[in-house]
């Protein structure tokens, strides 16, 4: 009998093996197993935004993707699907392409020209600041580990262009700002809900806020420096679970640690959009320090049309054939209506103000508020993610 090892690639020529198979295979048989770039590019003036999202499912044979466009109040997405094989290694679906022009400095998103929608762009990230790991993601669904996956992210400047509708803007480095993350691992949200799992308890007393926000920040004297900041905030009957990481990034690799953050922010309860506050971090050496945060988009590019929670019945890593290519313009995603449809989470711009380190600047923020949260304002009515 044979011994079954994966078909080779062009990557099995390296010397960077680390299982005993080929770079076809990955350690896990789990369906939920993805290597995932995400990525955001944003006017500092909060005018015109991109999203940027590429997930490769090995054990789906699946690679998927999206591009799209905030403006105001309006959100463009294209969004493609193909057969992972026998190009595991391509990062191109139809008119959405991801290419590495400088590992660990420089990345390129691009979405060529289509029949789907009228948006085209073309961004080159540049990094400021060097990557910095997260703190591993390992939750438990009961006896089941139901994530673990590592990820880095990391931001910079862009420069490039977008077209939507034939008009054509330019990117330059000097008033747009850029962010990424890449991730691998068993993940979250891949596929449809099992129908065959016993059902998640219901708790009407539940309620989530997370976010998720990196931000190049600079002084006076032009010097940059970065801020990372995650929060999530569990409440059920009995239970209050809080936990958060993050820390400020210089240019030379080094960090200061967060060892606790609370945040002071206000939300529309209509849509959940973050409407900005402050947040009031503890440092490792018992320092504190208050970032002032303001929202400068008006609703952000919403992560729901990149199937983020799911979109119109699609899901991360469903099989769509050989190659499909889908997309659509949503002209109000502020409405409640809209806003449920694209789910809550969304690349939103902000401006951080940080007076103890002298630096003021933008980032990425990722933001859920789900459940009744009064000291929010919100309450479960209005609740949805």
């Amino acid at each position: 009998m044979t011994n079954p090892i994966g078909p080779l690639i062009p990557a099995d020529e390296g010397f960077c093996h680390q299982i005993a198979d080929t770079f076809a295979v990955v350690a896990s048989t789990d369906l939920s197993w993805t290597e995932k770039v995400c990525a955001s590019a944003f006017a500092k003036d909060g005018s015109l935004q991109l999203g940027f999202g590429l997930g490769k499912y090995n054990n789906r044979n699946v690679m998927d993707a999206y591009a799209g466009s905030s403006r105001g109040v309006e959100q463009t997405t294209v969004r493609a699907s193909r057969r992972l094989a026998p190009e595991p290694e391509l990062t191109v679906i139809g008119p959405i392409r991801y290419e590495i022009v400088e590992p660990l400095h420089s990345v390129r998103f691009v979405l060529e020209a289509n029949d789907v929608q009228p948006i085209a762009f073309d961004w080159l990230f540049e990094a400021v600041l060097p990557p910095q790991f997260e703190d591993r993601t390992h939750i438990r669904a009961g006896y089941r580990v139901s994530a673990e996956l590592v990820r880095y992210h990391q931001t910079g400047r862009c420069s490039g262009w977008i077209e939507i509708d034939g008009e054509r803007t330019e990117m330059t480095p000097e008033t747009w700002v850029s962010t990424r993350d890449h991730s691998w691992g068993v993940r979250y949200g891949v596929g449809a809900d099992r129908t065959d799992l016993e059902p998640a308890a219901e708790d009407p007393n539940g309620s989530y806020h997370f976010f998720w926000t990196p931000s190049l920040l600079e002084r006076p004297d032009g010097a940059p420096y970065g801020v990372f900041m995650v929060m999530n905030h569990f409440r059920r009957t009995g239970i209050d679970s809080k936990a958060t990481w993050g820390m400020i990034e210089h240019p030379d690799g080094s960090v200061e640690r967060m060892v606790d953050i609370v945040p002071e922010l206000a939300y529309d309860p209509v849509n959940r959009r973050l409407r900005g506050g402050r947040v009031h971090c503890t440092m490792a050496d018992g320092s504190t320090r208050t970032l002032q945060v303001e929202v400068v988009s008006d609703t952000g590019f919403h992560l729901g049309t990149g199937l983020y929670f799911g979109f119109d019945g699609h899901h991360h890593g469903e099989w769509r054939g050989d190659l499909h290519v889908e997309g659509e313009r949503i002209d109000d995603c502020s409405t409640a209506d809209n806003a449920r449809r694209v789910h809550q989470i969304r690349d939103t711009v902000v401006r951080i103000t940080d007076p103890v380190g002298g630096g003021v600047g933008y980032g990425n923020w990722q933001p859920i508020a789900s459940g009744s949260l009064p000291e929010l304002g919100l309450d479960a009515s209005t609740s949805f993610m």
